[in-house]
């Protein structure tokens, strides 16, 4: 790979995001990885699952995976972007939240990270009590994706993650 497609993948991410995150200057080795990772996020934006939900999403998965990085990045985000308060933001860590969908939503997409991409088969009865529809499912899979690790520097107001799950 070239300098020139390193440059112009994060010329996208700068236009995309304003900034460009240490995560992509990381993922700029591949600028068919970063064109990716700009993509779902963007598709994901015009879904069903409103941005604080996403955030949110991205909080449990970062707390399950002990990932510094993500969490710190998505509750700074889930803050001053998406405008979550900080007591939900505290409870995504748990894959909880005080709205009952909210709460079946991150269930679901705890369980989906738990189990590897497999469920319960309890799952489904779940969400469907909690009026979770199909399109918010396949949402939810698709949250996950984008949620990466990766050694990278923390630029973001650091969030450690929790050792108690």
């Amino acid at each position: 790979m070239g300098r020139a497609a390193a440059a112009e993948a994060l010329t996208r991410v700068r236009k995309t995001l304003v900034s460009v995150p240490n995560l992509a200057k990381v993922m700029a080795n591949s600028p068919a990885l970063v064109k990716g990772w700009l993509a779902l996020p963007g598709a994901l934006s015009e879904g069903v699952i409103p941005a604080p939900v996403r955030e949110r999403l991205a909080i449990a998965t970062a707390q399950y995976n002990n990932c510094e990085y993500c969490l710190s990045a998505h509750t700074y985000i889930g803050a001053h972007v998406a405008e979550v308060d900080a007591e939900e933001l505290e409870r995504a860590r748990d894959a909880e939240s005080f709205d009952p969908h909210i709460a079946a939503l991150l269930a679901l997409s705890d369980a989906i990270a738990r189990g590897r991409g497999r469920i319960d088969e309890r799952q489904p009865k779940a969400r469907r009590a909690a009026g979770v529809a199909d399109a918010e499912t396949a949402e939810v899979a698709g949250n996950l994706a984008p949620n990466l690790l990766a050694d990278t520097d923390n630029e973001w107001p650091v969030v450690t993650p929790c050792t108690h799950n």
